[in-house]
């Protein structure tokens, strides 16, 4: 392959601006990540790694596309594991379509929307680790109807009147929700 996506996303975050202090102090974890840990793209590294995540409005603009996740017991954007694929914007898509049912999205942009480090709790036998998840907004086509997988316990379009109240309980999705909100 030409161009090393991995180089590209570590200029990519050293760039990326946030008004969120949160955000701005994730930076220099992602950076040493990914400057520091040849598989920072894969499950092996225990500590942590790089997941992808999409955002997903509605074709209007005006709802979001949630999903109850079935091990974490929470209302969160569809995203997954790299599984050593360097290319996070094909991750966000792939997971997306995966977790939804839809295929067809399209970015409402492809600079990063946001980044996030979280951590995932010990099950069975992957011990506590961190996700460093970087996350793109996509825009789902006209009438796409989400499919429920075995990973969610619930999917559904949720109106931005209502989405408040899902997501208070975390508040990186309440900074998309807010980065949302300022673009549309």
């Amino acid at each position: 392959m030409g161009c090393n996506l991995r180089e590209v996303l570590l200029t990519e975050i050293k760039t990326y601006q946030s008004e969120y202090k949160e955000e701005q102090a994730f930076k220099p974890r992602f950076e040493s990540l990914l400057s520091n840990y040849d598989n920072c793209f894969e499950r092996s590294l225990l500590m942590g790694h790089i997941t992808a995540s999409a955002w997903i409005l509605n074709y209007k603009r005006d709802a979001v596309l949630l999903l109850h996740h079935a091990k974490l017991d929470m209302w969160l954007q569809p995203g997954g594991h790299a599984d050593g694929d360097e290319d996070v914007r094909a991750v966000a898509v792939k997971e997306a379509e995966e977790e939804t049912g839809i295929s067809g999205f399209v970015f409402a942009s492809t600079k990063i929307f946001d980044l996030d480090i979280h951590t995932i709790p010990e099950r069975k036998e992957v011990p506590k680790h961190e996700h460093y998840d970087v996350r793109f907004l996509l825009v789902a086509p006209e009438r796409a109807v989400p499919q429920l997988n075995h990973e969610s316990n619930d999917l559904k379009w949720i109106h931005f009147s209502n989405l408040k109240e899902k997501i208070s309980h975390e508040p990186s999705l309440l900074r998309m929700y807010v980065k949302t909100k300022q673009l549309i």
